[in-house]
């Protein structure tokens, strides 16, 4: 008798061939894409890279995402299957098969796939983790120090992650079936939808939340505004696409049926009436593809652009090749620390060129309006402002000006934004503005395009003493900073060569001339691991879960075609023997599945291009400021997209059309 039950889920498995094996295939695939995910983050050479750590990061994350999304994923694709099965369960209850039997079969059934499911992906992704490593280090351009790995800690996450999983689809069923009657099993593939009602309520709802998504990401200009604000604005547009789906649909569809010159055509009254019955089921997965197929498009447009932007985004953090931040150092050991380095680059017989050096002060205050507060003052409100201060001896010298400024006078200058003041308050200092300029040649060596960046030259230094502390009896080395910047006109290998002995010169500096004093030294070839291996791994991980995305959005197509396959055919079965012609028919489904296929796709578009201008304030922080290069990496995924998408129409309307004839 036992034997029987395994024999029957495996005839089950096979005779469902058309539902289970591309259900089977995905899982086998999300097993693997896992695997190699938490292979390469406990692969001992992944150490050995430099910027290891960002790297196990990113890879934690994309482990943690695609657990969460193989749980939700696989759970709804495993609606569909219930729903093809419900009639044979049905029948089975009908001829004598209790529903104890019954959750055996459906038991064994689920031991099947999930035991098939993960030893062979387990399998295919100790395959495919070398090539999965090979592409990781071609893309951070790394030399290759792995050899052939198998992550036992991979293995258990893996089984435990998808056992759970599958564990937990059965009880769903289980319950399914056990709170269902068999005349419920036997017909609850061909149960249908009563016209659904218009319901204005969650329309209005819909419409509201998504317009509240949008409003955000077009109004917001501070990218660290957009950082707070962006996971709202993404919640905001996923219930307002799931609402204007389920409700708006229906008003549209409606209104379609109002017109009598488009709905009295046979092609399209048949394509418009079928899906206004089934619009409640069509449109949570219309929904879900349209919201899968967003995510792919920001994912790979976002870290393809950061990838190839990467060369721009580290010349934004580092404007020269060799960089020396110090502070707390007064003037006079500023000038002997920039002698002393020119001294040392000019022995080192390294070549270089566009030195800048030059004192100053930071500070980040509130503005409000042409009033400038400390960010500790709780009584006054206002956008946090990058402040910079130089005197004018400094400027003049940078710029080689001869420029004067008499007592509460300033210079300013507003890289990134308008200040449209005749003053400048700084708490109970008010200085007149004399001047605005358009161009200041150190703004290249301070960047912060995450705030307002404001420049002020001021006329000696005691003047920003009083407006950064406020407090005259200030010492001067307690405040002002010495930057010193140079290019490096040679290999990477010198660049490195020369940064280092400028590191050991700045030490023994600290530890001789001015032990309170603080610095850092920073070089492009040094740091341009760091970036190409968080640059590098967001670009993978982009890849890798763009595939399972994609992958996820095909697989909901193709069983929406199948289950609409089958609930039509016996409606145009009807049809055809009434008097409409396979031509009409053909029209008909032609024209529905348009209209189901493509309303996600051109929703999408419309979500990207709204969350554009939002995106490109979050790629700030990360020192992206090529807007065209983000822009034309968009464009050109989601060009790719749509002709992969339109690919999957093809080939899944076959499908349709086969089952419906």
């Amino acid at each position: 008798m036992r034997k029987l039950y395994w024999r029957i889920a495996a005839i089950n498995i096979k005779k469902n061939g058309k539902l289970y094996f591309p259900y089977i295939l995905t899982c086998i695939l999300t097993v693997m894409m896992f695997y190699i995910m938490c292979s390469l983050q406990t692969n001992p050479g992944l150490s050995k890279l430099p910027g290891s750590d960002a790297l196990k990061a990113i890879m934690v994350l994309a482990c943690i995402i695609i657990a969460i999304f193989a749980g939700i994923f696989l759970f709804y694709t495993n609606s569909f299957l219930i729903k093809g099965r419900k009639k044979e369960f049905g029948l089975y209850n009908i001829l004598g098969m209790g529903k104890r039997h019954i959750a055996r079969v459906f038991s064994i059934e689920t031991l099947y796939v999930g035991i098939s499911s993960i030893v062979v992906g387990l399998g295919t992704g100790f395959l495919f983790d070398k090539l999965a490593i090979l592409l990781l280090c071609k893309l951070l351009k790394f030399n290759i120090p792995f050899g052939f790995y198998i992550s036992k800690i991979g293995i258990i996450l893996s089984v435990i992650v998808f056992a759970a999983i599958f564990f937990l689809i059965l009880l769903w069923n289980l319950k399914q079936v056990h709170f269902s009657k068999p005349i419920e099993l036997l017909y609850g593939g061909n149960h249908g939808e009563k016209e659904p009602k218009t319901k204005w309520v969650l329309a209005l709802f819909g419409f509201i939340t998504l317009g509240t998504g949008y409003t955000i990401a077009i109004i917001t200009e501070k990218p660290l505004s957009a950082l707070g604000l962006f996971f709202i604005a993404v919640l905001l547009v996923i219930i307002g696409t799931y609402c204007l789906f389920i409700a708006g649909s229906i008003v549209f569809l409606k209104a379609l049926r109002k017109n009598k010159n488009y709905y009295y055509k046979t092609n399209h009254f048949i394509s418009v009436s079928g899906m206004m019955y089934r619009m409640k089921q069509n449109a949570a997965g219309l929904a879900s593809i349209c919201i899968l197929s967003t995510m792919v498009l920001v994912m790979l447009s976002t870290t393809i652009s950061l990838y190839f932007g990467m060369e721009d985004a580290l010349r934004k953090q580092y404007p020269r090749d060799i960089e020396i931040n110090a502070g707390t150092i007064g003037e006079q050991d500023a000038a002997a620390m920039g002698d002393a380095l020119d001294s040392l680059i000019e022995q080192s017989c390294i070549k270089t060129k566009n030195l800048v050096k030059y004192r100053y002060a930071n500070q980040t205050l509130l503005r409000d309006g042409d009033a400038f507060y400390p960010v500790n003052n709780h009584d006054v409100s206002g956008e946090e402002t990058a402040t910079i201060f130089i005197t004018v001896d400094e400027y003049n010298r940078i710029q080689g000006k001869s420029d004067r400024l008499n007592n509460n006078e300033v210079i300013i200058y507003t890289p990134n934004n308008e200040y449209s003041f005749s003053d400048a308050c700084f708490s109970e200092l008010k200085y007149t503005i004399k001047t605005k300029i358009d161009s200041l040649n150190v703004e290249e060596y301070y960047s912060l395009q995450f705030m307002d960046v404001m420049y002020f030259i001021v006329p000696i230094e005691q003047d920003i003493y009083d407006i950064v502390y406020q407090d005259k009896n200030i010492v001067e080395w307690n405040t002002m900073r010495y930057y010193y910047g140079i290019d490096v006109d040679d290999t990477e290998e010198k660049q490195i060569e020369l940064a280092n002995k400028i590191s050991e010169y700045m030490n023994n500096y600290q530890t001789k001339e001015s032990p309170d004093a603080f610095w850092y030294t920073s070089s492009v070839a040094q740091n341009k691991n760091d970036f190409l291996a968080i640059y590098g791994g967001l670009f993978f991980m982009g890849i890798f879960l763009g595939v399972l995305f994609i992958m996820a959005t095909v697989l909901i197509m193709y069983y929406k075609q199948i289950t609409e396959g089958y609930d039509d055919r016996k409606r145009f079965d009807i049809m055809q023997k009434v008097g409409m012609c396979k031509s009409d028919v053909r029209k008909s489904i032609r024209s529905q599945v348009l209209i189901v296929f493509f309303m996600p796709l051109v929703a999408a578009g419309i979500h990207i291009a709204f969350a554009f201008k939002m995106i490109t304030r979050l790629l700030l922080v990360l020192n992206l400021t090529n807007t065209t290069l983000f822009a034309l990496c968009m464009l050109g995924t989601f060009v790719l997209f749509a002709l992969l998408y339109t690919l999957v129409y093809l080939m899944t309307a076959k499908v349709y059309y086969k089952i419906v004839e």
